[in-house]
């Protein structure tokens, strides 16, 4: 199948998906169905390494289908692109912490939390892990979880690691009250005491053992952030094409004139537009430019990196923005409950919270380095 063809199994769903995306809202989790399609189509394996069913399609591709789920349903579009990039993430462990995963079935999905939460303990073979972590988006659905914690050596040097822990493991605690991504079902993950042994973590590193395919010589911090990201991208698109078609027909009751006739709802439009088509195509630009040189065995350089992750920062404020200019320009009706502009609106502000957002360090990370000062990685 090729990534095209993928595509359109995408495009092929969004009007189910926009149908559904209010009942995910008040159900706060992603429909069953919804699930149930997106893995008989394979969009879940498109970064799946292929000895266990996956495609190892670009990255690229699988972010241009996160901003087409996510245009048709926000939250749907998230718990996509996160969930799916954890079936890249796993390809990059051990061998048999993906045959733990997928060796019963490749369609198995896994859902994550990686703040440092929680107590972690060095025991042989392994570690010991107990606490709470919040936000772990798509959860209902997963069968594993991937946790953030941090391990304390004996000399006092401290790791930090990822732990790769199957459902029996774990509970997943109804928590998500929230006002944006509602239906993301980002709820809390509890451990009691499990055990995870050394081959089931992981220490953000790149590099696989059972695939050659450049994607996996990737840095962490871009395709994940990107993941975040893209979903956003994709919404705020959703509502610009939404408002564009709503107010081609809009009158202003006070005048009588077409909304579409005034200046300034114009330039909203164009700057809206102009705000996501940059945003997008400085996102492919810098895969083309890391994947170019993970296919000749050439090291990434941290210009490279630092720069994909300053733009992905400011994508996710791109949206933002794009989405405000929307809905200012949209008027009283669209804030009906069951106006997708205003769901864009709140999910769009809600995701831009998720800490892979967090502007500040990422941009003086690249100004520092510009200035030729050391830097720190800073999750680059």
């Amino acid at each position: 199948m090729s990534p095209e063809d993928m595509l359109d199994k995408a495009r092929a769903l969004a009007p189910a998906l926009r149908e559904r995306a209010f009942a995910a809202e008040n159900a706060r989790r992603i429909p069953d169905e919804t699930i149930a399609e997106l893995k008989a189509a394979g969009l879940f394996r498109m970064l799946q390494p292929a000895m266990y069913g996956g495609f190892e399609y670009d990255p690229q591709t699988f972010m241009e289908a996160a901003m087409i789920i996510g245009a048709a349903c926000p939250s749907t579009g998230w718990v996509f692109a996160v969930v799916g990039v954890h079936n890249w993430q796993v390809g990059l462990m051990p061998q048999q912490a993906q045959e733990d995963v997928w060796g019963a079935g490749q369609d198995t999905l896994i859902s994550s939390s990686y703040t440092p939460r929680g107590s972690v303990r060095i025991v042989e073979g392994g570690y010991r892990i107990s606490g709470r972590w919040s936000f772990s988006s798509g959860s209902d659905h997963c069968s594993w979880v991937i946790l953030g914690g941090a391990a304390t050596e004996a000399d006092g040097t401290v790791r930090r690691l990822c732990f790769l822990l199957p459902r029996t493991d774990y509970t997943v605690d109804d928590v998500w009250n929230v006002v944006g991504l509602r239906g993301t079902g980002s709820n809390d993950v509890v451990v009691e005491d499990a055990f995870v042994p050394e081959h089931r973590t992981h220490p953000f590193t790149s590099g696989s053992v059972t695939s050659d395919s450049p994607i996996f010589a990737l840095p962490f911090g871009s395709v994940f952030s990107y993941g975040i990201t893209a979903p956003l991208l994709g919404a705020a698109q959703g509502a610009l094409d939404e408002h564009i078609s709503w107010t081609a027909e809009r009158t202003r009751i006070s005048k009588g004139s077409r909304v579409a006739e005034e200046p300034f709802s114009q330039a909203r439009v164009a700057e809206a537009a102009g705000e996501l088509d940059g945003a997008r195509l400085q996102m492919m630009r810098n895969f083309d430019e890391m994947l170019t040189l993970a296919r000749d065995g050439k090291e990434l350089p941290i210009e490279l990196r630092a720069r994909c992750r300053r733009d992905q920062v400011r994508a996710t404020h791109l949206a933002a923005s794009a989405v405000d200019r929307v809905f200012t320009n949209s008027g009283g009706r669209v804030l009906h409950e069951r106006n997708p502009i205003q769901r864009a609106w709140r999910d769009i502000h809600a995701g831009s919270l998720h800490n892979s957002n967090v502007a500040e360090p990422i941009l003086m990370a690249y100004g520092a380095h510009q200035f030729g000062l050391s830097i720190a990685d800073q999750g680059i």
